[in-house]
């Protein structure tokens, strides 16, 4: 039975990919077991923009200890101690992590302005990361900037980090363009060789009681996979780039549809967070019945089997299908 798949340019020998969360890959050891329990890769948590811009600072304030020029400067960053680990820590977190595993380490650094942050790409590879995905996190406030603008400030981020590095490198995207295939095909153009669909954004909560707005995560069920279904669907074959599906993916079953739609690689936190590293391996096992049931004696026998490119009806991933699923909907009780 053959789950090896092809991601980045990297042969994994799985498709599940444990992604980017600070209790499950900020960790060597968890890193170590989800290599035992059969992950073909994992990537590590993300080293954030403030983090690098707060370095800088700290860096500055103390070449101008005698000087009040960023007292009050200080309090926009967040505080050291939020942050599992700073720059310098990250960069030996992923040289930690090359030695403990044999499985490929991908990096992940997180931001949302153009700017020299981009920069500490390099200095991920130099540290022996085998991949880097870019995760682009910005919610613009003002209605005054135009959403071509915020395409354009992408665009040059991914620009500027493919400038810094020579390892492959993908882009977890937003669902929440007004064109999302556009946006993949651009961002491919501008050097992504793989994109990450989705990254979900934390809402925000208001608490009654204390009359706060705190931030809440609420971790991904399997019915949030539909989104990345329907685009990795809609995108394979049309879009240069290799896909990895993240939110939704708890079972085998979403594994097998997200491939058939043309996904690489299965990218699986809330899952493990519920259920333990040691989910991969069961995983595995449901991927390997499944196969073996079937008759399947590869992935890539069934990747991309089920996209619009390949599907019998594709109109199935687009409008008319809205208008028949709300027609032949039944609730299952008298109202």
């Amino acid at each position: 039975m053959d789950l090896s798949v092809d991601y980045l340019g990297m042969k994994l020998r799985s498709p599940l990919v444990p992604s980017a969360c600070q209790p499950l890959t900020g960790y060597i050891e968890n890193i170590k077991r989800m290599e035992e329990a059969g992950a073909g890769a994992v990537v590590l948590h993300s080293l954030f923009e403030e983090q690098l811009t707060h370095d800088r600072h700290e860096i500055n304030r103390h070449l101008s200890a005698y000087t009040d020029s960023f007292s009050e400067a200080s309090s926009f960053f967040p505080q050291t101690g939020e942050f599992l680990l700073g720059p310098e820590e990250y960069l030996n977190h992923i040289s930690k992590a090359k030695r403990a595993v044999k499985i490929p380490v991908i990096a992940s650094l997180n931001g949302s302005t153009p700017g020299g942050w981009t920069e500490f790409a390099k200095k991920i590879e130099m540290a022996g990361a085998d991949a880097l995905e870019l995760n682009i996190y910005k919610v613009p406030r003002g209605s005054d900037i135009s959403s071509a603008a915020i395409e354009e400030e992408y665009i040059s981020i991914v620009k500027s980090v493919r400038a810094q590095i020579g390892i492959p490198l993908a882009v977890k995207l937003s669902p929440y363009f007004s064109n999302v295939a556009n946006m993949a095909s651009r961002l491919t153009e501008a050097g992504a060789s793989g994109l990450t669909l989705f990254n979900r954004f934390y809402q925000p909560d208001i608490d009654l009681d204390s009359l706060e707005v705190r931030p809440d995560v609420l971790l991904s069920n399997p019915l949030t996979l539909r989104l990345p279904l329907r685009w990795i669907g809609l995108l394979y074959g049309n879009v240069k780039a290799d896909f990895a599906a993240t939110s939704g993916i708890h079972k085998a079953e979403d594994c097998l549809k997200v491939i058939m739609a043309g996904a690489s690689v299965t990218m699986l936190c809330s899952s493990l967070l519920r259920f333990g590293i040691g989910h991969i391996r069961h995983v595995d096992s449901q991927l390997r019945a499944w196969m073996t049931e079937h008759e399947y004696d590869s992935l890539r026998a069934m990747k991309g089997c089920m996209s619009q490119k390949n599907c019998g009806d594709p109109v199935v991933y687009e409008r008319a299908q809205y208008i028949k699923a709300l027609h032949q909907y039944q609730p299952n009780r008298d109202l």
